[in-house]
């Protein structure tokens, strides 16, 4: 009886399989080491060709020897369920949702380390030489239930999974109950070199406190809600789902991060390399996205659940098409929001009629609150099941971030769960009113400005009606250069409720070029508003009139220093890389040149400002020059509030870094010097670009004066 010719390496026509008992083999399974010991007394089951078990132990080395069994291959399996008392994995296998059926093996697996971060394993093995067969395996390859483990990765030296067809084929092995696990051959030493079951995670602050750590990790968080799930098929309707579509927020946590591979592209049009921090975790620990596997979960059957339904959000097919996703492991909640990305959502930005917030107090933006409330229900879901006192950590850019406010500030209200947000927003808009914004003082908000970014600035405060107002009396502000874009709603009637009010503590990214051509950056709190509001008045290019709203938000939204792979990452980069190397020289914040040059230029903008005060008052008439005039008042507030950008930059002068402003809550975690040594690994990070650099003095330079009014900013 001839063989096929992929069976020759099994069976031959002098050796079929047959019933004969009596057989033996020997196994072991050792780490990438070669060293058998991390997986010594665990338990195995042989299932073989009469479909009979045999069952024993490891010894101390990983070695097994199995006698007696009839005849031909046998299928072993390791799938004794983990029986230890530690807390992580007993929250994970006993939760009411997803319970994961985490092997004692899969937690050997999760304690092994790989030989170096480029996750290659050695080749070749040290326990490759006295080994008959030698295959690198994976814990997937292992057990019954894998629906919750990595997806296998390549290897020279796989198990030939249809060695399990083959069996069946030929009419014997175990039964077909049996056929999952590794089959190995009679009378031989096989050496099962198990991966080991590590991922990486985004390092991510849960401390209040302001890091930079956490400014850049996020961005990079903010700019993957805008990429798809990429999960294949979408509708879970197969045994098993993948996600192939490179970049796509399944693809980076499942593909990439699950599998100890690193990912830096987190938009699909983007060239520049940036690479998260990440911190080498257990498997388990990892940013977990859900199992879909229909023969253990119902709910993958009977309500049609799946891994994209659970962790994304799309409400395109109701009109809002608000966006974002949800993960979390045993510290961190994580929720990103997508800003802008169609037209639904602009004509949602421009929707600015104030609403109740009917979840906290104040009013809302109507748009900004109806996209709060198309997924508010899929977020309280989400955390119902999965929220184990885990901090949550929100971010938004842009439409995201106000929606993020929002969001954030309904969780901190809920009676019924102790939640306690921490949010961070890229260049959000206002999104409610000062009401709102005074009940939400005790949310913990660090609000980042781009340096020329126009959105921040609207709404504009007398934005509270969809309908085009003006007073001819605005014109002369409006058309005037500079100081004109202070006073950008002057004139204006809003019709009733308060103003529209930024919340949260800003942070202004303001990068400086010296005359000499050097850059340099300043991330600040500079309080006041003159900064932003100017970026606004640049962007519209008003000529007395104000524009239509959707002019207005076209221009505000085609501006490049708005977006994330073009502007926010990149400054976010820099500020961490500024203040890496500051705490390493044990440096200032802001150097002695840069204090300087910063300062004149914001004296120089607080003299615009009192001329433009002193001509608005020529322009009144005689008798109403004794009374206070709004624009005087305005004006007058602003150049209250420059004098404290300046006594705040002063106090940069002085102010050093430590490791928590830096890198928040992990400044003294264990893992953060073998991070950062990963982090630096790559070429990208070790070249200190010249926004990042701190300028050295120059002394031709000292005691001259810049030019910097509030139209040369952006």
């Amino acid at each position: 009886m001839g063989q096929d010719a992929w069976k020759q390496q099994f069976f031959n026509d002098q050796m079929p399989a047959c019933a004969l008992s009596g057989d033996w083999l020997t196994f072991c399974l050792v780490d990438t080491a070669g060293n058998g010991k991390s997986y010594g007394g665990l338990a195995y089951t042989i299932n073989d060709s009469a479909g009979r078990q045999h069952q024993g132990r490891l010894n101390g080395e990983g070695f097994a020897r199995v006698e007696g069994f009839f005849c031909g291959p046998v299928v072993l399996m390791l799938e004794d369920s983990y029986s230890g008392n530690a807390m992580p994995y007993q929250r994970l296998m006993t939760r009411a949702d997803y319970a994961l059926p985490i092997t004692e093996l899969q937690v050997r697996a999760e304690q092994a380390l790989f030989p170096d971060q480029e996750n290659l394993l050695v080749e070749p093995s040290p326990a490759r030489k006295k080994a008959d067969h030698f295959y690198q395996v994976e814990v997937s390859d292992l057990v019954r239930h894998s629906a919750h483990l990595p997806p296998i990765s390549g290897s020279a030296n796989r198990p030939m999974r249809h060695a399990l067809k083959m069996m069946e084929q030929l009419g014997f092995g175990p039964p077909e109950l049996f056929l999952d696990g590794l089959v190995l051959f009679p009378k031989k030493l096989t050496v099962l070199e198990v991966r080991p079951l590590r991922a990486l995670r985004p390092v991510i602050s849960t401390a209040d406190q302001f890091c930079a750590l956490n400014l850049y990790q996020l961005a990079l968080m903010a700019t993957l809600s805008y990429c798809e799930f990429g999960q294949d098929p979408p509708s879970g309707s197969e045994e098993t789902v993948s996600f192939p579509l490179t970049p796509s927020i399944g693809n980076v946590f499942v593909e990439h991060l699950s599998c100890y591979r690193e990912a830096w592209k987190f938009d699909s049009v983007q060239v520049q390399r940036f690479y998260p921090m990440y911190e080498n975790a257990a498997y388990s620990r990892r940013f977990e996205i859900l199992p879909f596997d229909p023969k253990l979960y119902e709910r993958n059957h009977s309500a049609g659940e799946n891994p994209q339904r659970l962790h994304f959000f799309n409400d395109a097919e109701f009109g809002t098409d608000t966006q974002a996703f949800i993960c979390h492991h045993d510290e961190v909640v994580l929720v990103a929001v997508r800003g802008t990305a169609s037209g639904a959502d602009a004509l949602r930005d421009a929707d600015a009629h104030q609403v109740p917030f009917v979840e906290g107090v104040g009013k809302a933006h109507q748009g900004f609150h109806q996209a709060f409330q198309a997924m508010h229900n899929h977020v309280l879901d989400y955390l119902f099941r999965f929220h184990k006192d885990q901090r949550i950590v929100i971010c938004g850019h842009s439409l995201g971030g106000a929606i993020a406010l929002l969001l954030a500030e309904a969780l901190r209200r809920n009676a019924d769960r102790d939640y306690n947000p921490l949010l961070y927003t890229y260049g959000a808009p206002r999104a409610a009113d000062s009401e709102f914004v005074a009940g939400a003082s005790s949310l913990v908000h660090h609000r980042i400005v781009n340096h020329n970014d126009p959105v921040p600035s609207v709404p504009a405060t007398w934005m509270n009606t969809t309908a085009k107002l003006w007073i001819p009396g605005a014109v002369a502000l409006f058309s005037a250069p500079g100081p004109g874009g202070l006073l950008f709603a002057a004139g204006l009637v809003r019709v009733g409720g308060n103003p529209y009010q930024h919340h949260g503590e800003q942070r202004h990214f303001m990068p400086i070029k010296l005359p000499d051509g050097t850059q340099s950056s300043v991330l600040w709190k500079p309080g006041c508003e003159s900064i932003q509001e100017a970026a606004c008045n640049r962007a519209l290019q008003l000529q007395g009139d104000m524009p239509a709203r959707d002019n207005l938000l076209k221009q505000l939204f085609q501006a490049s220093q708005h977006f994330m792979t073009a502007s926010y990452i990149p400054a976010a980069w820099a500020t961490l890389r500024r203040w890496q190397q500051t705490l390493e020289s044990q440096g200032t914040l802001v150097t002695p040149r840069e204090f300087e040059w910063i300062d004149r230029a914001l004296e120089r903008m607080g003299q615009q400002l009192r001329d433009k005060n002193r001509e608005l008052d020529r322009r009144r008439p005689t008798n109403q020059r004794s009374h206070a005039h709004s624009h005087s008042q305005a004006l007058s507030a602003e150049i209250d509030r420059l004098r404290t950008s300046r006594e705040r930059l002063q106090s940069l002068r002085w102010r050093r870094l430590d490791a928590r402003d830096v890198y928040g809550s992990h400044a003294d975690a264990p893992h953060l010097q073998a991070s950062l040594k990963r982090w630096f690994s790559h070429r990208e990070n070790r070249e200190l670009s010249q926004v990042a650099s701190i300028p050295p003095p120059t002394l031709d330079d000292r005691g001259r004066a810049h030019t910097l009014d509030i139209d040369s900013i952006v």
